[in-house]
């Protein structure tokens, strides 16, 4: 049981590790290729700003479901009952 408990917790965490180093290497590449949207045509800075954010709120939601979805594996894991 304890074997099954230490993978189940090692099997998370690098699900959660791996999902927040894509994100902020997501949005890193994202953030340089906005600002060098933006050098290049300064007038159309309010339309990729906005697009921008919404993709990043949405990738913050994505990431948040997949916290909630860890806790319920760690706390709630019906393979231990």
């Amino acid at each position: 049981m304890d074997t099954l408990n230490a993978a189940i917790i090692s099997a998370i965490g690098w699900m959660l590790g791996l999902a927040f180093l894509g994100i902020g290497i997501g949005l890193g590449l994202m953030g340089a290729r906005v600002a060098e949207a933006v050098g290049r045509n300064p007038e159309t800075k309010n339309d990729v700003i906005h697009a921008t954010l919404t993709v990043a709120m949405i990738a913050a939601v994505l990431l948040l479901i997949l916290l909630a979805i860890a806790f319920v594996l760690l706390y709630f894991n019906p393979i231990l009952i």
